[in-house]
């Protein structure tokens, strides 16, 4: 089954993996449990793209695949807001299978929490703090900048965009003291202008939510991604990865 699934060998296309939550959903919630993916789930996911002879990589270490550079079977592993659980469950997950991935970092909430959706989630969910994100990179990881605040970027104004665009990745840098060249829009919300900062803004690359795997010759400012959600067993995440089908019921 693997085989057929991954009888692309080309290595042109570049599934790009969307995180937010590596827990267990708590019981309570009722609205985006399908951003959490449990740890066994993550585990078996990459137990599943080590078997199939992927090798997970950061944004940073997939860019001479996204621009063509060279071809290889990989796929690029990305976690979204900062979330603690990254920390505790991904980070040991992806060390033992010798992969890295990249967090994209709310840089005004490191150290709070969800700030942006938690009334409607009925729950705060822990950022990590500048000394656990300096921990995320020293084990190996990327950071990428996910804004200041988590706005949707498209109703910002010009000089309020820049900040949120430009700004968070001066305040990762500092804390840092590495370049930060990757960014997400929040909520996938971009057009052209949003697009357009993101490159003045000095980032390599930026990824959307828009679905689909990334092919050399994309536009390296509106990178599509490959959702993975809490209900996505192994085969519709193979398939998802694998072949780029898209699983409607998300």
């Amino acid at each position: 089954m693997i085989s057929q699934l991954t009888s692309d060998r080309s290595g042109v296309a570049v599934p790009i993996l969307m995180y937010h939550n590596v827990a267990r959903a708590p019981r309570h919630l009722q609205v985006y449990r399908s951003l959490y993916v449990a740890p066994g789930a993550f585990a078996r996911q990459l137990a599943l793209l080590r078997r199939a002879g992927y090798r997970g990589l950061s944004m940073a270490d997939a860019m001479p695949y996204l621009t063509g550079e060279q071809r290889g079977r990989v796929v690029v592993i990305t976690l979204d807001d900062g979330y603690v659980d990254n920390l505790q469950h991904a980070l040991p997950l992806l060390r033992e299978y010798g992969f890295t991935a990249t967090c994209y970092a709310v840089s005004d909430a490191l150290g709070s929490h969800n700030r942006w959706d938690a009334a409607r989630l009925g729950i705060d969910k822990p950022i990590m703090t500048t000394g656990q994100l300096r921990g995320w990179q020293a084990a190996g990881m990327e950071v990428g900048a996910h804004s200041r605040s988590h706005p949707r970027l498209t109703g910002c104004s010009d000089a309020a965009l820049r900040d949120e665009v430009r700004g968070s990745r001066h305040a990762l840098e500092d804390i840092l003291g590495t370049p930060v060249r990757q960014f997400c829009y929040p909520y996938g919300d971009v057009d052209a202008r949003v697009a357009e900062a993101a490159r003045e803004a000095g980032y390599l690359a930026a990824t959307t939510t828009r679905r689909g795997r990334a092919r050399p010759g994309m536009d390296l400012f509106q990178l599509p991604r490959v959702q993975v959600a809490r209900h996505h067993w192994l085969l519709p995440f193979a398939l998802r990865a694998f072949t780029g089908y898209e699983d409607r019921r998300s």
